[in-house]
C-alpha cells in the first residue's frame, strides 16, 4: 500500500506530567507486507493509566517501558486493510496492542477478531476490553463479594470503576463510589444505581466513608491509591479485601510513590490486600465478555466512552486521565492528522 503512516513515538522519559514534547509525531513511508503479516487500520485507541507507567524506566514494571523513539504502546481496535496471513482476511476487525498510530503491522499472534456486529468498537476497547475485564476478574475473583457486603471503589466514575460498581449491584452488594465533582456523583447515584457517592474535591473523604460504610468497608477496589487509599485501610470491616488495581494520584509523581500508613489495619481487621493484573485472567477472556455482554443486552450494565476525535491531539487528550475531564472510557478516534 502506498501510503504514509502517523505516529506518535515517545521523545522523552516524562517527568512529572506528560508533555506534548515527551513525543516526536512522525510519519514514514509503509512498507511491504512479509509473510504472515497484516496491515491494520488502526479505528479506535484506548487511553489508559497504564500507559503513564509503560513511558517510565521502571524496571520493577509488570511490562517492559516504552522505548525511547519507539511507537507508543496502546490499545487498539482496527480493520485489517492487507493481508498475508491465513488467518485474517481484509476486512476483519481486530484488536490488540496496535500503538498510538495510524496503521500498525502485525504477525497474528497478538491480536484477536472482534465483531462490529455483535457491539460497536469502542466497546471493545471498554466493557468488552481490558477494562471490563479487569473489572470483572478484579471484583468477582479477588474481591469475592457476598451479596449484603459494602463495596467502596476510588475512581469510581472511571472507565473500570463504572463497570466494578454494576457489577457489585448485579451481585446484590451495596455500593459506595469516590469520584472527582458533583456531575460525577449524580452519574454514579442516579444512572448507574450507586447506592452512594462521595466526591473527593468537596468532602473530606475519610468522614464520608465513616458516615457512608457505619459497619466498615468490606471490599475497597481502588484505582487511585494515595491519601484515599489510607482513608479506606483506616474504616474496613473484619475479614475485608482490599483490591488494588491502580493508582493514578501517584504516576505523575516526581518524588517516592506516597504508601499507606494504615497498613496495620489490614492485621486487626484480618483483611487482605492484592493486586489484580488482567493478563492472569487472559484465558478466561471469553467468559467475562460473554457474561457481561449479556448484562448490557439485559440493560443491567450501561457502558460510557469518552471520544475525543483526531490522533493529532492524543497527547493532550491523554493529560484528561489524570485532570479528572474524562467522562468514562476515553478513546481516540484516529483521523488523519
Amino acid at each position: 500500500m502506498n501510503a504514509i503512516n502517523y505516529q506518535f513515538k515517545l521523545a522523552a522519559r516524562p517527568q512529572g506530567s506528560v508533555k506534548a514534547s515527551d513525543f516526536h509525531h512522525v510519519t514514514e513511508q509503509l512498507r511491504e507486507l512479509q509473510d504472515g503479516e497484516v496491515l491494520i487500520k488502526n479505528l479506535y485507541i484506548s487511553l489508559d493509566p497504564a500507559m503513564r507507567g509503560w513511558m517510565s524506566d521502571n524496571k520493577n514494571s509488570y511490562m517492559p517501558p516504552v522505548a525511547l523513539g519507539e511507537v507508543m504502546r496502546a490499545l487498539a481496535v482496527g480493520e485489517v486493510v492487507e493481508s498475508n496471513n491465513p488467518k485474517f482476511a481484509v476486512g476483519d476487525h481486530v484488536s490488540g496492542m496496535l500503538g498510538v498510530q495510524e496503521y500498525a503491522y502485525s504477525d497474528g499472534k497478538a491480536i484477536s477478531k472482534v465483531d462490529p456486529k455483535l457491539a460497536p468498537l469502542p466497546l471493545y476497547l471498554s466493557t468488552l476490553g481490558m477494562p471490563g475485564m479487569t473489572a470483572y476478574f478484579g471484583l468477582l475473583e479477588v474481591g469475592q463479594p457476598k451479596e449484603g457486603d459494602t463495596v467502596v471503589i476510588s475512581g469510581a466514575a472511571g472507565a473500570v470503576g463504572t463497570i466494578v460498581g454494576q457489577i457489585a449491584k448485579i451481585k446484590g452488594a451495596r455500593v459506595v463510589g469516590i469520584a472527582g465533582g458533583a456531575d460525577k456523583v449524580r452519574y454514579l447515584t442516579e444512572e448507574l444505581g450507586f447506592d452512594a457517592a462521595i466526591d473527593y474535591k468537596s468532602e473530606d473523604v475519610a468522614a464520608a466513608l465513616k458516615q457512608h460504610c457505619p459497619d466498615g468497608i468490606d471490599v475497597f477496589f481502588d484505582n487511585v491509591g494515595g491519601e484515599i487509599l489510607d482513608a479506606a485501610l483506616a474504616n474496613l470491616a473484619f475479614g475485608a479485601r482490599v483490591v488494588i488495581c491502580g493508582a493514578i494520584s501517584q504516576y505523575n509523581n516526581t518524588t517516592a510513590i506516597k504508601g499507606p500508613s494504615n497498613y496495620l489495619n489490614l492485621m486487626v481487621k484480618r483483611a487482605t490486600l492484592r493486586g489484580v493484573m488482567v493478563s492472569d485472567f487472559y484465558p478466561r477472556a471469553m467468559e467475562a465478555a460473554m457474561v457481561m455482554g449479556g448484562w448490557i443486552m439485559s440493560g443491567k450494565l450501561k457502558s460510557r466512552e469518552d471520544i475525543v476525535d483526531g490522533l493529532e491531539n492524543f497527547p493532550d487528550t491523554f493529560q484528561k486521565l489524570f485532570t479528572g475531564e474524562n467522562n468514562g472510557k476515553l478513546i481516540l478516534k484516529v483521523t488523519k492528522a
